[in-house]
């Protein structure tokens, strides 16, 4: 009987970076991603290409660009990297799968459920690496759009056809002032800065736009890309601000805040988790649907 043919040695890393340079557009992005130097991602790329004699890359290309060899390893490239992720998610053990998972959060999310996040994911999977950082959601797209992180916890939707957005319950948002203005009529309160979200945000381009609408062009809107700050002027009396209800309740408890009638109402935050939907992964699935679970058992 005739012998079984010969098989390319290819490695699984070797089309891991593979896929990594060609999504993240240059060999340093891709090391980064992959948490290894860039010499040892362009060792991969070239004992891949010379196992296949060919070039996969077209060279002195800034960006990465593929060859028409590369292309149509490309797509069989994606075809193995999906088996894989279906055997991590049909048969591994989650608690066994090591990789870095990096994760980013709008400051709302950071103040209220992101650290039971956080301790879940840990706890379910002991292996992974946490990455995680705090910014405004107009950041957190670009950041996940560029592939810089995996997960984004932000003011959605993202309308991009190659994105995963999944529904958050939503945060109300209420006016509030210091309970040492608590006295004080509605014209005076007029006569104080509305703090409000970060410039470019959502939030603050609807505050902005009401402001001016019922206060005047020259209605003073000192926007912030710090939550945490804004809570502490409004408490000591520089201002009013529409505040996450869950996030001021606290401090509406113990006194230094209080809620007050404002002409207009602003609208509740609506936040989804977004990721790249090219290829997810077991394990960005998995830590999907437990933010997902712990922010439902928060609003709950």
């Amino acid at each position: 009987m005739p012998g079984l043919p010969k098989m390319l040695n290819i490695t699984l890393e070797q089309i891991s970076a593979f896929l990594s340079v060609v999504r993240y557009g240059n060999i340093s992005k891709a090391a980064h991603a992959l948490s290894l130097t860039q010499p040892a991602v362009s060792s991969r790329i070239k004992n891949l290409e010379a196992m296949l004699g060919t070039e996969l890359f077209q060279r002195g290309q800034q960006h990465a660009k593929l060859t028409k060899a590369g292309e149509k390893l490309f797509h069989y490239s994606q075809s193995i990297e999906n088996l894989v992720n279906g055997i991590e998610r049909d048969i591994a053990d989650p608690a066994l799968i090591d990789c870095i998972l990096r994760i980013g959060a709008s400051e709302t999310i950071a103040q209220t459920w992101l650290p039971d996040f956080i301790s879940l994911l840990y706890e379910r999977l002991p292996r992974l690496q946490i990455e995680y950082h705090v910014d405004i959601s107009s950041n957190l797209r670009s950041a996940l759009l560029s592939r810089d992180i995996d997960l984004a916890l932000l003011l959605g939707p993202l309308d991009d056809p190659r994105v995963t957005n999944l529904k958050l319950p939503h945060f109300e948002l209420d006016w509030y002032t210091s309970a040492l203005t608590a006295g004080q009529s509605q014209t005076e309160l007029k006569t104080k800065p509305i703090l409000t979200y970060g410039r470019g945000t959502r939030p603050y381009f609807e505050i902005q736009e009401n402001a001016n609408r019922l206060l005047g062009p020259n209605a003073a809107v000192f926007p912030s890309s710090s939550l945490s700050a804004t809570l502490k002027m409004v408490e000591q009396g520089l201002g009013v601000a529409a505040i996450p209800v869950a996030l001021a309740k606290v401090s509406e408890s113990e006194g230094r805040l209080k809620r007050f009638q404002h002409a207009w109402q602003p609208s509740p935050l609506i936040f989804t988790i977004s990721y790249l939907a090219e290829s997810p992964g077991s394990v960005l699935e998995k830590a999907a649907g437990l933010a997902q679970e712990v922010a439902e058992t928060y609003h709950a």
